[in-house]
C-alpha cells in the first residue's frame, strides 16, 4: 500500500502500526524536524519538516535522490548532528547526543587495522564488561556473522563483504535500540550485495532490532524494508510511504520510481 501525502492522515504518516490488532511500542519518533547548516558564505537547508514514527522491530528503508537528506536524518537519530528545529526522540526521551541506543554502519567498514576482527568488535564494549562477559559478547556477535574462524584475522585480510559483517557486529555488540544502516552495501560487487542482503535479514530476524537502512537501490529496498519512506529532492522531506507487500513488488517498484521521477 501507498499513501501520498496529500492523502495522509498524522497517524498513518508516522508510521504507527499495529500488529494482531496491538499497537506496537513507539520507538522513534521525529517530529517536525528541520535541519539547516550554516557557514559564514552559505545557509543550506538540508530536511524540511521531517515527520516519522518507527514502531520497535520494524524494518525500515529511506530512498530518495543524492542530496536529499537521508543520511543527514540518520546521523540526527544517531544524535552526531541536532536538528535547527523540531525533535527526535527514542523512547519518548529526546535525543541530544549521541549514546548506545544507536548503532551506525557506513558505507565503508570503518574497522581499526590494527585490532583483530574478535577486537573490531569488542570495541564498543570493552571497559563495560568483564573480560569474560566480553568474550562471550564477542563469541556470539562472531558466531551470529558467521566469522568465528576468522577472530585473529585483521582487517587487511578479509573481502569487502566480510569486513562489513564486522561493522555490523562491532554495531550490534553494543545492544543498541537501533542499528542505523547507510549504504552500507553500496561498495560490494552484486553478487557479495545480495548475499549481505540475505545476511542482514537473517540478522534482523534474529536479533530483533529495529533497522533503518538508506539505500539507492529499490529492489533493495523493497526485498528488505517492511515499509520505503521516499524523500523529495533536497531540501528532504517524505512525501511517500509505501508498506511493501511482497506479493506486489513489482507494482510497488513501479510506483516508487514514479515517485523519484515526478
Amino acid at each position: 500500500m501507498t499513501t501520498g501525502l496529500s492523502t495522509l492522515n498524522k497517524e498513518h504518516y508516522l508510521g504507527i502500526r499495529h500488529d494482531k490488532g496491538e499497537r506496537m511500542r513507539l520507538l522513534l519518533e521525529i517530529d517536525g524536524v528541520r535541519k539547516e547548516f550554516i557557514t559564514p558564505r552559505t545557509n543550506t537547508t538540508a530536511l524540511a519538516k521531517v515527520y516519522m514514527t518507527v514502531a520497535g522491530g520494524e524494518f525500515i528503508c529511506l530512498v530518495g535522490p543524492s542530496g536529499c537528506g537521508k543520511t543527514t536524518l540518520l546521523r540526527l537519530i544517531a544524535g552526531l548532528e541536532l536538528p535547527t528545529a523540531g525533535t527526535v526522540s527514542i523512547l519518548g526521551k529526546k535525543v541530544l547526543g549521541p549514546s548506545r541506543q544507536c548503532g551506525m554502519v557506513f558505507q565503508e567498514p570503518r574497522l581499526f587495522p590494527w585490532l583483530t576482527v574478535a577486537d573490531n568488535i569488542g570495541v564498543g564494549v570493552k571497559g563495560r564488561l568483564s573480560a569474560s562477559d566480553l568474550q562471550q559478547a564477542v563469541d556470539y556477535q562472531l558466531e551470529l556473522i558467521g566469522l568465528t574462524d576468522f577472530a585473529q584475522v585483521y582487517p587487511h585480510e578479509l573481502s569487502g563483504g566480510m569486513a562489513q559483517r564486522v561493522a555490523i557486529a562491532r554495531a550490534l555488540a553494543i545492544d543498541p535500540e537501533l542499528l542505523l544502516l547507510d549504504e552500507p552495501f553500496s561498495a560490494l560487487d552484486a553478487l557479495t550485495r545480495r548475499r549481505m542482503q540475505d545476511e542482514i535479514l537473517q540478522l534482523w530476524r534474529a536479533t530483533g532490532k529495529t533497522m533503518i537502512m538508506v539505500t539507492h537501490d529499490i529492489d533493495e529496498a523493497i526485498n528488505l524494508g517492511q515499509r520505503v519512506l521516499v524523500f523529495s529532492p533536497s531540501p528532504g522531506r517524505i512525501t511517500h510511504v509505501f508498506d511493501v507487500e511482497k506479493e506486489k513488488r513489482v507494482e510497488i517498484k513501479r510506483e516508487i520510481m514514479s515517485c523519484l521521477t515526478l
